[in-house]
């Protein structure tokens, strides 16, 4: 049926929110959805649709070229656009499983979150709430990105990134005495693929890694995609437990260490300078590489010991990124390290990636980095988040969920529940609520965190959450008394 014979009364003015171009786009979408357009089906006239959109006839020009670059109509010389039926949804859209029927392993919470539908509230996701985010210093820094020269916005980067931002990061480095040169730097398309990258360098299927128990979830998740051995180090309020990790260290042999020296993911802790020195003490001995993942450094009131300054980049990799602190969106990354390392690295991105990030998000890091709002920003930040930890962990009392310890700064609280309730089970009655929570054992190697919760203090300020981590604490009890 051709939509010259459908109806179009009711395509009225652009929804407010819209541009006018998007408003035809979403009204030929929507016929699509119903089925009022199969393949094959003929679109109105530019001039016909125009008159019933109430918009210029330019504006229909450009939404049916977007469509049709996007596959879902096509243009035929002298005839006018029709539905190709290569972009046409299915009449009904279904998960392959539902989140309540996958297992609360590490890759659980980030799926939760990132596919969470914009009114579910995510307590357990990683990231602030776009509200807390320099937006107006990221829009400025994408107008002057506008006006740049050409080859930033539509050419390929050099092979180790962006000089501007590889020279920030390098005077970075130096106010905290880390000395190094430009050839011990590189960066990378966000710190995931920083880590991904020296695993693939260093690393061999079979070999053992070790982590943090619990550490962040996701390093469990790429360890395991590489086929790697994983094995957990207690962790204390000072660092790992250093009889622990020497004792790992002398007898499992490990490859790798990948930890996070300053705000700890998911406690919140820092490592003292008495567990730093050891630890390199002991890596010394048994030939230990160890990558510091330095993702949260700009959320410290005032810096704590960190293992790659006092090693000087001999036998510690430091990897980081701004997703935390500037845009999760602008993905850019970056490792520090030695610079026979860092050349092998960059011929291993260039095989992997074909180089870094873009020019686009390296030099707006580098424009909003050097403007003097970032400094402001993360000031206010670390004002807002103090606040936040302290009210969250009063709303969290009442429940019996308290703090595992209070942190120097970040936005995590890891907190222990009150005795015989399971996190996992916790947190898969409260996604049935709409809220994602991060049970504890998904960040434990050993299993053995079922008692606690990591909770994001910025995403966890409505009281909604309070209200539905006490229905589901009493739902967990009521079926125990059953």
């Amino acid at each position: 049926m051709a939509m010259d014979a459908i109806t179009i009364d009711d395509a009225g003015a652009p929804d407010h929110g819209q541009t006018r171009t998007e408003a035809v786009m979403a009204a030929i979408r929507g016929r699509l959805a119903a089925r009022q357009l199969t393949p094959g089906d003929r679109l109105p006239s530019i001039r016909r649709f125009a008159a019933a959109m109430q918009v210029s006839p330019s504006t229909v020009v450009e939404a049916y070229d977007r469509l049709a670059a996007e596959g879902l109509i096509r243009a035929r010389r002298g005839s006018g656009f029709y539905v190709t039926g290569g972009g046409l949804p299915p009449l009904a859209l279904t998960s392959a499983a539902s989140p309540r029927e996958r297992a609360v392993d590490p890759f659980w919470v980030s799926r939760q979150s990132l596919d969470a539908d914009p009114a579910v509230l995510k307590p357990g996701c990683g990231w602030l709430p776009p509200d807390w985010m320099p937006d107006e210093a990221l829009r400025r820094g994408f107008r002057a990105l506008a006006r740049s020269q050409g080859a930033i916005l539509s050419d390929y980067g050099s092979t180790r990134g962006s000089p501007a931002l590889r020279r920030l990061l390098l005077g970075r480095f130096a106010e905290e005495g880390l000395a190094a040169g430009p050839e011990q730097l590189l960066l990378t398309g966000s710190g995931t693929q920083a880590l991904d990258l020296v695993c693939r360098f260093l690393l061999r299927p079979g070999d053992t890694v070790l982590v943090d128990d619990p550490c962040y979830f996701n390093f469990q998740a790429l360890l395991r995609a590489h086929q790697l051995r994983v094995l957990g180090v207690p962790y204390t309020p000072s660092g790992p437990d250093i009889a622990a990790f020497e004792a790992l260290a002398a007898t499992e042999r490990p490859r790798l260490y990948i930890t996070n020296s300053g705000l700890h993911n998911p406690t919140g802790a820092s490592l003292s300078a008495q567990t730093a020195y050891r630890i390199l003490r002991a890596a010394t001995a048994c030939d230990l590489t160890i990558v510091e993942d330095e993702i949260f450094a700009d959320f410290e009131p005032e810096p704590s010991p960190r293992l790659a300054t006092l090693d000087g980049l001999d036998r510690v990799i430091r990897i980081g990124s701004f997703s935390k602190t500037l845009s999760a969106s602008v993905r850019c990354g970056y490792i520090a390290a030695r610079a026979d390392w860092i050349d092998g690295l960059v011929d291993l991105q260039v095989a992997t990636c074909f180089g870094g990030p873009g020019p686009v998000a390296a030099d707006l890091v580098a424009g909003v980095l050097t403007g003097g709002s970032y400094r402001k920003h993360m000031e206010e930040l670390r004002r807002r988040l103090a606040q936040a930890r302290r009210e969250v962990a009063a709303r969290l009392e009442p429940l019996g969920i308290r703090p595992w310890l209070a942190p120097r700064g970040g936005f995590y609280l890891w907190c222990r529940l009150p005795e015989g309730i399971d996190s996992a089970e916790l947190a898969r009655l409260a996604l049935a609520r709409d809220v994602v929570l991060a049970p504890g054992n998904v960040f434990s190697v050993s299993q053995s965190a079922g008692g606690f919760m990591r909770f994001n203090v910025a995403q966890s300020r409505d009281q909604r959450v309070v209200e539905v981590l006490r229905q589901a604490m009493a739902e967990l009890r009521e079926g125990v008394r059953a």
